[in-house]
């Protein structure tokens, strides 16, 4: 499935691909079309970590705050309450809260070895959900009798693995289950990615090193401490490098694993024959 030509993707009777890039470009929603349109299974990588690998972490801290509060704290130590996640497809927010910004705390912060910690988390997280792939590519035809499989991975798949190393564990397990597609987007893509989180900034997953690299730099640029971080601000400032630091090592797994094709094509699609016309006009020109 690394790479067919179209002749093979045309022969398969089992569709499965999955869908990468950065988040905003279409993924889910091309993934929730072909759902609802029928005959696709939906594999969401973020849902998965948010309720199988993380669910514990979230709740737990939703309880942690609650026990702040001596009203709840006695509700909840008397099992009169109880308190639950309510993560979807379209709604990830308990994940996103829970990975948190780090800063100052009067402002929401974490301190920076509480977000490091979590941000290991989400790692280990992950990449246990994107190895889950083939299980539920199998366990969707096994149980449901889906023919079709698509998994809406998240955008820092590309964190997570080594794309210029042809024996990665992750993505060898997921090439061998399904067709890899970046959906790549333009530089007006990423501006308008830039100027959506810069009005509504949200936590996300960074790769170790360049989470550091970027903390202590901007400690350095703005001459504060870490209780002095505005949390806000730092994220803000890193996506825009976040995004530019991610892009050529989506290239490189779309050149090394799979196809790529362009976010304007991907969002002219409006039902699997579409997509599956746009996988054969792809797999053609290679």
């Amino acid at each position: 499935m690394k790479r067919p030509t179209a002749d093979q993707w045309l022969q398969l009777e089992d569709k499965r691909i999955l869908l990468f890039g950065m988040s905003g470009l279409g993924k889910t929603h091309v993934s929730s079309l072909l759902r609802d349109g029928g005959g696709w299974f939906h594999y969401s990588v973020d849902y998965r970590i948010g309720t199988r690998y993380m669910g514990e972490h979230i709740v737990d801290n939703f309880k942690r705050e609650a026990m702040r509060n001596p009203f709840l704290a006695e509700l909840l130590l008397s099992d009169s309450i109880y308190i639950a996640s309510n993560i979807t497809f379209e709604n990830l927010a308990p994940l996103s809260t829970y990975l948190g910004k780090p800063g100052n705390p009067d402002k929401g912060g974490l301190p920076f070895s509480e977000y490091q910690n979590r941000q290991e988390q989400h790692r280990v997280a992950e990449i246990a959900a994107l190895l889950d792939t083939a299980h539920f590519a199998q366990r969707a035809q096994d149980l449901y009798g889906y023919r079709n499989f698509v998994c809406d991975s998240g955008g820092s798949i590309c964190e997570v693995v080594d794309p210029d190393d042809p024996d990665d564990p992750v993505l060898t397990a997921l090439s061998q289950t399904a067709l890899m597609i970046w959906i790549e987007g333009s530089d007006a893509h990423t501006a308008e990615l830039v100027r959506r989180f810069d009005r509504a900034p949200k936590p996300m997953y960074y790769k170790p090193e360049f989470l550091t690299a970027k903390w202590h730099e901007y400690l350095a640029l703005n001459r504060v401490t870490e209780a002095e971080v505005d949390p806000d601000n730092f994220v803000r400032w890193t996506y825009a490098q976040a995004l530019a630091h991610r892009q050529p090592r989506y290239a490189a797994m779309a050149r090394n694993w799979g196809i790529s094709v362009k976010a304007e094509d991907i969002a002219a699609v409006r039902d699997a024959d579409a997509l599956h016309q746009l996988i054969i006009r792809t797999l053609e020109t290679r």
